[in-house]
């Protein structure tokens, strides 16, 4: 997304980029351990409100609503139970 920012300077073009943290979906971690259910499960014990595919979906939706001058180059959504990668308060 940096590079192509860099690219396109000069153009009427946005370039956003959504990094989302732990997004609990049936679908994500299930296929990341594929298929064991008791493995994804494991992702998310103890997080109190992972996010979710909605909440992803309208930090997306307020990204490409700003004035068409203003450009969201990288927003980071985290759980307020994840204060990085490798951090996520659990209650267990």
């Amino acid at each position: 997304a940096e590079t192509l920012r860099l690219e396109i300077v000069g153009t009427p073009v946005r370039v956003i980029e959504v990094a989302p943290g732990m997004v609990k979906t049936d679908e994500f971690a299930t296929t990341r351990f594929r298929g064991d259910t008791e493995k994804a499960a494991k992702v998310y014990a103890g997080v109190d409100a992972p996010l979710t595919a909605e909440d992803v979906a309208d930090t997306i939706g307020w990204a490409v609503t700003r004035p068409s001058h203003v450009n969201i180059d990288l927003l980071v959504v985290r759980p307020r139970a994840q204060a990085s990668n490798t951090k996520v308060h659990r209650t267990l």
